[in-house]
């Protein structure tokens, strides 16, 4: 067997200008960086202001509602971009920290490494390598490399040791842990690895504002959802009315299994909602809850099936309007 010899490329030959190549390239492939890192990131902004500064990205982990800043070069890491990172974080505070670039100098490594051994439980930085690579005269292929990455055991143990989680929290954590493994590592459906001590985790639909969620609510019931939030009230009801214009046809690809579907325009509020209910509550016993997250990953999984082409559609058609 011949073996071809892989060649690895400058950046710059792929991506002449920081700011006008590779940030956009960046934010369009920016479900590929979180899916290295264990996360469902959604682009939120690019080139956003802090006083006469300007992040590259800023994004949102949908599974724990937090808020990413990414800073992005095409060469190695040096002190200015680092003072920057460290602006960013605050200005928006971010709780996840994300430096992305050719090649990590050993002494800005070791910053991040500090600073996640430092910092409180909840924020986390990462240090992450961009490659691209060809094989003899292939077409280029790149790859993300995590070279720094917060220890979760050790961010668990602080938790623990100052009960930032309750008995609840925990059994909300368990809960969703299985969730989204199953939902990663059988059905593919998220890049999510760490479940959270909260009664609701979200994932991507693939259109910005726009997420599918698994939720325990008051009242001993669980959901499956579409909620609809692009952050303006009138786009939000535009595409909800769309959709609903055609609630017997996706209720019959949906199917009747689950219940029917609740349409929650919610006029009173910014947001729209389409879900299905069902009774749940963490507190049940170890054989209802596998039930229970069996019924969300079968509704999550069609969901996505059903809506994901719909949203985009939707959505397109709305802002024609």
């Amino acid at each position: 067997m011949q073996f071809g010899e892989i060649k690895k490329l400058n950046l710059r030959e792929v991506w002449p200008r920081e700011a006008n190549d590779f940030t956009p390239w960046l934010a369009n492939n920016i479900g590929a960086l979180g899916q290295v890192l264990g996360m469902d990131l959604e682009l939120k902004e690019m080139e956003a202001t802090v006083g006469s500064f300007a992040l590259d990205l800023l994004a949102e982990d949908l599974g724990s509602g937090n808020t990413v800043v990414i800073e992005n070069q095409i060469s190695q890491t040096d002190h200015d971009h680092l003072g920057k990172l460290l602006t960013y974080a605050a200005g928006f505070g971010a709780s996840i920290v994300i430096w992305v670039s050719e090649f990590i100098r050993d002494e800005h490594r070791q910053a991040l490494e500090w600073l996640n051994h430092r910092t409180d439980e909840d924020t986390l930085f990462f240090g992450v390598v961009v490659e691209v690579l060809r094989i003899d005269d292939s077409r280029p292929a790149y790859i993300f490399k995590p070279l720094v990455a917060p220890s979760e055991w050790q961010k668990m143990k602080k938790r623990e040791a100052r009960g930032a989680i309750s008995a609840k929290g925990e059994l909300y954590r368990e809960y969703f842990q299985t969730l989204i493994d199953e939902l990663r590592e059988k059905y593919r459906f998220t890049n999510a690895k760490i479940g959270q001590p909260q009664n609701w985790y979200t994932f991507s639909s693939g259109t910005s504002g726009i997420h599918f969620g698994a939720v325990f609510v008051q009242g001993g019931k669980v959901r499956t959802e579409v909620y609809i939030d692009m952050g303006d009230f009138e786009k939000n009801k535009a595409l909800f009315d769309w959709l609903y214009m055609q609630k017997d046809e996706i209720q019959s690809k949906i199917g009747q299994e689950s219940g029917p579907m609740e349409w929650e325009r919610l006029d009173d509020k910014r947001a729209s909602r389409i879900a299905v209910y069902r009774e749940g509550a963490i507190e049940f016993n170890q054989e209802d809850l596998v039930q229970i997250k069996e019924w969300h990953i079968v509704n999550l999984v069609n969901f996505n099936k059903v809506f994901r082409p719909l949203i985009k559609k939707g959505s397109k058609a709305i802002s024609q309007e």
